[in-house]
């Protein structure tokens, strides 16, 4: 089958995420027909090779097509490819669970399983929600979630969102929340400036709690970046203090760690930099090196001890379950991972890679159309402004994202802006002078749709 066929049947059978169909119609807006995947690296059937910076969505860790996951899957598939989980269990989800916790070596105890971001949210807000009417508190049903938050697209997870453009038109199906102020330090809610700010932006969550805490159940948070809502970043100490809170007012702590866990910030979990453990953690993406859907949702003796009872009339059984619940062939790629990142010593491996990145972001700080620079471990974005002085924000229709993205495509990179932003979430396994291309790619990509005329 010809290039032509294919992404003529593509645009005839499938229906894409995120995208206008009609917007396909234009030349340039027709899907790249990917052929294979090695390393960093993307081939489409032209021949043509990108290097991926988005980690096809967030999910490559180790690259594409590591031989030692594609032995792993080999070696499951010849075995048991799935089995049902209801009175049933089989080697790679014991060892995957055991090997987990013990890295983690903390209060988190215990791990179920689901099948990708959304749904490990889903598992949290139902969890916390049952364990408060448990505890004897059933008026605890509201959440707290934070302004430019993303959390997934399933109703309960859209419901803790805060992204109008992807969440407004369902928000008559949703239930109820207090959304509180997003600790956006570049672009402030309480005006402070972010080389001396003291999380200010956290007393609109204690204002809440002051108000109605009797009716929250929990906060839930995406740990150091809000990632889809334009890769916004914010201090450590943000957590650190709203752990005290929730402490203070008796609610839970959900920690979304779908994009951020599995050392994308540099630690295991991001909320480690925090120094606290939170009371359920949701993960996903890089759990399986971005090779299978798979997720967590972890949490504690206290919240699952709740549950566990004689339980005759089923009143503290935890009714959510999956058809692909622990997935052997992905438990046995996420069970492969662990090894794999334990071997290669991965906080020391990432540091200078870290470092390579932090150095290279300079070229970026004098662009006239540069507002913000910012980075938390091998997560970096830069976010364009029409304005430096007033921070003026480039419109929607402006499109600026979407020529940026297109002119990295000729140069040999998947860049993918978000909003205003360009951002950077590669394989781990890029090497220095792989950075340093990258990022000469987008700097030149940037230069092409927004001429610096003051160099």
């Amino acid at each position: 089958m010809d290039k032509k066929q294919l992404i003529e049947d593509d645009l005839k059978y499938i229906w894409r995420p995120f995208t206008q169909m009609k917007s396909l119609e234009d030349e340039s807006n027709k899907p790249i027909i990917i052929k294979k995947g090695k390393g960093i690296y993307l081939e489409d059937i032209d021949g043509n090779k990108y290097i991926d910076a988005v980690s096809s969505w967030w999910v490559n860790t180790l690259g594409h097509s590591n031989p030692r996951i594609n032995k792993a899957i080999y070696k499951q598939a010849k075995k048991i490819e799935h089995v049902i989980f209801a009175g049933f269990s089989h080697k790679p989800v014991i060892k995957f669970s055991k090997k987990l916790i013990e890295m983690m070596n903390n209060n988190l105890k215990h791990v179920f399983f689901s099948d990708n971001g959304s749904t490990a949210v889903e598992v949290a807000l139902k969890m916390a929600y049952q364990y408060q009417v448990l505890k004897g508190h059933s008026e605890k049903r509201k959440f707290i979630a934070l302004k430019n938050s993303y959390h997934g697209d399933t109703l309960g997870a859209i419901s803790v969102g805060g992204i109008d453009m992807y969440h407004k038109v369902y928000k008559p199906l949703l239930f109820e929340i207090r959304q509180a102020e997003s600790p956006y330090c570049y672009r402030c809610p309480m005006g402070c400036n972010k080389e001396t700010c003291n999380t200010e932006c956290l007393s609109s969550v204690e204002n809440i709690l002051k108000e109605e805490a009797d009716n929250i159940a929990g906060i839930i948070i995406e740990p150091l970046v809000q990632a889809a809502g334009g890769m916004i970043m914010y201090p450590p100490e943000y957590i650190t203090k709203l752990r005290t809170l929730c402490d203070k007012y008796n609610i839970l702590l959900i920690d979304d760690e779908v994009a951020m866990g599995f050392y994308r910030t540099g630690k295991l979990f991001a909320y480690e930099h925090a120094g606290i453990v939170p009371d359920i953690i949701c993960a996903a993406k890089g759990i399986t090196a971005g090779y299978m859907p798979l997720s967590v949702t972890v949490t504690t003796d206290e919240i699952f001890n709740a549950f566990y009872d004689d339980d005759k009339d089923g009143y503290k059984t935890f009714y959510h379950g999956h058809s692909y619940t622990a997935y052997p062939l992905a438990l046995a790629v996420a069970l492969e991972n662990l090894k794999i990142l334990e071997e290669m010593n991965i906080e020391e491996y990432l540091k200078p890679k870290i470092a390579k990145f932090k150095k290279e972001l300079e070229k970026f700080k004098n662009h006239k159309n540069v507002g913000d620079v910012r980075q938390t471990g091998m997560i970096c974005a830069v976010e364009l402004v029409k304005d430096k002085k007033t921070k003026e924000p480039f419109s929607y229709e402006d499109g600026i994202g979407k020529k940026i993205y297109l002119e990295g495509l000729k140069l040999g990179a998947i860049l993918r802006p978000m909003w205003n932003c360009i951002y950077f979430i590669t394989p781990y396994i890029i090497t220095e002078k792989e950075i340093e291309k990258l990022t000469n790619i987008a700097y030149e990509a940037l230069n092409r749709v927004l001429p610096d005329k003051e160099q």
